[in-house]
């Protein structure tokens, strides 16, 4: 999970200039206020205080917010979190004011992360406040997830409301973490039948991954008629990931972002697990150039990692089936009809009440008056008050003309 693979593929989508199909920004840093829209506003404050060199007064906040192995505490964790919390958040923001059709963060979707506690290397659940700022716009917003683990945090937030729809395709049993995520488990209240999962066994592969994903997507779609959809895409679902059991490539993961494209509907897409860092950057990329309908040459371009795709230095890998394919037809024919007749049983596009429209988000303003001038303010500090600009040109003036998604 380490910013590196970030990197990657950031470097990866440059070579290949995807960037001039696209708008580029630099997302604000969310705010505390934000975070606690849908945290709690002692774990914020926790996450703000706390450092490597100051846990060891912590124990028992660690424990209660569960910091430590899977969510170990490391320098800016804060920052870090502020970041990748804004970027989901901003995105979001341009998609409401139809600044975009699609807006990507592949440094968000990180769906473990609860109310007041931290999950699975996720601190701060950026696709909940992503969502959060959707709904100030839709009536009805639709949650799909492709990471191997279940979406358990985002499930988990919107359990008992029929506004948002959670799809979850994911490895379940063997005390595959979190451990969560039963076809049977399917919301409740008002949120009943709103919460889907598709619980898959070790080794399944992209024809009856596709298959799968296609016919619960489509009849999710028609049923549930969403204003808007995010898209988790977590990488460790492709075979060959050191967490991972599944046989998924490169072209069937891309495939299920392809489908979802095709509906037309505001898209917000996101990173999520992957940690074999190599396929993560290469997964992702083509996923960008899928979402700026973008074949890529298949021989990566110069680029500052190409050390990490020797020897072969190609974009798309052989799934490699690395695993045994445990899910039978049998199995998979159940899970179909069980998640079909969960959806037969809900109304078609549950309507909402109108509503005062909440304000967007939360930016405080700081009095740059304030600031003494005689006091240099270097990059890092300069960066936390940037404005959200287009920050790679071709030339000092181009303002990007020809660009379709943020």
């Amino acid at each position: 999970m380490k910013p590196h693979r970030l990197c990657m593929t950031n470097s990866l989508v440059l070579a290949y200039g995807l960037h001039n199909k696209m708008e580029i920004y630099r997302p604000h840093k969310a705010y505390p206020v934000e975070l606690a829209q849908f945290h709690s506003v002692d774990y914020v404050e926790f996450l703000g205080r706390i450092t490597p060199e100051s846990q060891e007064k912590y124990a028992a906040e660690l424990i209660r917010y569960n910091m430590g192995e899977d969510c170990p505490v490391f320098d800016n964790l804060f920052e870090f979190c502020q970041i990748y919390a804004g970027g989901t958040i901003d995105a979001a923001h341009r998609l409401n004011h139809g600044l975009c059709d699609i807006a990507i963060n592949w440094a968000g979707g990180l769906h473990h992360a609860k109310k007041c506690e931290a999950s699975g290397f996720c601190y701060v659940n950026d696709l909940v406040l992503g969502i959060l700022e959707l709904l100030k716009y839709h009536a009805r917003v639709l949650y799909i997830d492709i990471d191997i683990h279940h979406g358990d945090g985002v499930e988990e937030a919107f359990y008992l409301t029929d506004r948002v729809m959670t799809v979850s395709f994911h490895k379940f049993g063997d005390y595959f973490f979190p451990g969560t995520g039963d076809v049977k488990d399917v919301g409740e209240r008002e949120g009943k039948y709103y919460a889907i999962n598709v619980p898959l066994k070790d080794g399944i592969d992209d024809a009856n991954f596709i298959r799968m994903f296609r016919v619960v997507i489509q009849k999710v779609v028609e049923v549930y008629q969403p204003g808007a959809i995010v898209l988790q895409c977590g990488a460790d679902s492709l075979a060959g990931d050191r967490l991972g059991c599944f046989n998924l490539s490169i072209d069937g993961h891309s495939e299920c972002v392809k489908f979802v494209k095709k509906f037309n509907i505001p898209l917000l897409v996101t990173g999520g697990g992957g940690y074999t860092k190599e396929n993560v950057a290469r997964c992702w990329t083509v996923e960008t150039g899928v979402l700026v309908d973008t074949e890529l040459p298949n021989e990566i371009p110069d680029n500052d990692y190409l050390k990490y795709f020797k020897p072969d230095c190609t974009l798309k890998t052989t799934s490699g089936n690395h695993m045994e394919n445990l899910n039978g037809k049998t199995y998979l024919s159940t899970i179909k009809q069980q998640v079909m007749e969960n959806l037969r049983r809900i109304a078609h596009a549950p309507s909402v009440q109108m509503h005062e429209v909440p304000p967007d988000t939360y930016i405080p303003e700081f009095d740059e008056d304030e600031l003494n001038p005689d006091e240099r303010m270097d990059q890092h500090t300069q960066d936390k008050h940037i404005q959200r600009e287009e920050e790679y040109y071709e030339d000092d003036n181009d303002n990007d003309h020809d660009m379709d998604d943020s």
